[in-house]
């Protein structure tokens, strides 16, 4: 089973943290979306269902997926960027195209990341009618001083009223992003943001400590002291108040920054955690086909001529043995089921697997990793260094 991602990248305006590729300029959006009609009508599948045009990939190193016997697509992504910015009729093409491309499975999960002020009634039922069966709302926090420090378009009035507006169009599996560790955010208000998705009964919540990326807006300002640093001590405090926030309301915190209410974990992203394959489509889209890792260029521009020409411009990489080894032990470190020695054992030898429970031991004796069965997995205080105590494992 596979998944796709659609990257979308277009804003209304700049957040100040965000270094995402993405334009605030929709002078090419409609340009965009032919071309990325192309790209996916010029991917090779072998034995998919394609649209029957005479469009033919003209790669000189061809992208092709090994496809397992009856493969269908289990989950379709809209990220970006704001999908939620597109017209309606920009998304109906694209899942009329992909549709003739793919196999979907009969449960898919296709989600569409959308801004609360996107939000209205008319674009629900649309998006429902379109295929949309899943949303991810970039709410960030319903205190409004912090979305006018991130340089957010919507206001806490939005964040609060596209809830409702979601329930009431019938949507019932959804996601709210939440970002703590801003200076302006105090224990205090953390709580009231997290107290709101209990209190709304919001199935599924991603969280996400503000980091200051090299580039953006926001690490030009701390560099000119026009804005607070971020305190990584506040970081950590506000991190593991939410994780006990979310499990005394029931929530599985089943992967680092995302917990969710039983049965509404978000398939895709747990694709990507579960190592299975994708296909990425768009400016700046990662694909994956088990050992190639493959990504278009990050320049609209040029990813509009390309495709104009019949090209996709990506590069790509060969995983080595040991970059799969090292993958894994990323990915499943981040999620609650945790790191699989069996599967070591199974994938890379029995020595590989022997030499990892010796390293990981320290880790343990520190109280930052358990050992259930056969299953690594962090404890709360290790899922604070989980990047660092994997980058030590690694081989």
């Amino acid at each position: 089973m596979a998944g796709i991602y659609i990257h979308i990248p277009f804003c209304k305006q700049a957040c100040n943290y965000c270094n995402f590729h993405f334009s605030t300029s929709l002078k090419l959006k409609d340009e965009l979306i032919v071309a990325l009609v192309k790209e996916i009508k010029l991917t090779p599948v072998p034995d998919s269902i394609t649209a029957g045009d005479d469009l033919s990939p003209q790669l000189s190193t061809p992208f092709i997926y090994t496809k397992t016997p009856n493969e269908t697509i289990d989950t379709l992504y809209f990220g970006g960027g704001t999908p939620s910015i597109l017209d309606i009729a920009d998304v109906q093409l694209l899942m009329t195209v992909l549709r003739k491309k793919f196999v979907f499975n009969d449960a898919v999960e296709i989600t569409l990341e959308a801004n609360p002020d996107d939000i209205t009634q008319k674009k629900l039922a649309l998006w429902k009618q379109a295929g949309i069966n899943r949303l991810s709302v970039g709410i960030q926090s319903f205190i409004e001083e912090e979305l006018i420090w991130m340089n957010r378009v919507h206001t806490s009035t939005d964040s609060l009223g596209c809830i409702d507006e979601i329930k009431n169009a019938g949507f019932t599996n959804f996601s709210v992003d939440l970002i703590y560790g801003s200076p302006l955010l105090s224990n205090d208000n953390w709580k009231k943001n997290v107290d709101m998705v209990i209190e709304k009964n919001i199935p599924h919540i991603s969280c996400y400590a503000l980091t200051v990326e090299p580039k953006t807006a926001l690490d030009k300002m701390i560099t000119q002291h026009k804005k607070q640093p971020v305190n990584t001590e506040k970081q950590a405090q506000q991190f593991l108040l939410l994780m006990h926030w979310m499990q005394l309301a029931g929530y599985e915190h089943y992967e680092i920054s995302n917990f969710a209410k039983p049965g509404y974990r978000s398939k895709h992203n747990s694709s990507y955690w579960l190592g299975k394959k994708y296909y990425g489509f768009g400016p700046s889209a990662h694909s994956f086909d088990g050992k190639i890792r493959k990504w278009n260029i990050s320049n609209n521009a040029l990813y509009i001529q390309s495709l104009k020409n019949k090209l996709i411009p990506f590069e790509e990489e060969v995983l080595t043995s040991t970059q799969q080894l090292n993958e894994y032990i990323m990915i499943s470190l981040r999620t609650m089921e945790g790191l699989n020695l069996e599967i070591i054992k199974e994938k890379f030898g029995e020595k590989v697997k022997s030499d990892l429970k010796v390293a990981s031991e320290k880790w343990k004796a520190g109280g930052k990793l358990a050992f259930n069965n056969e299953k690594i997995i962090l404890t709360k205080e290790g899922k604070l260094f989980a990047d660092g105590i994997a980058a030590d494992l690694f081989f």
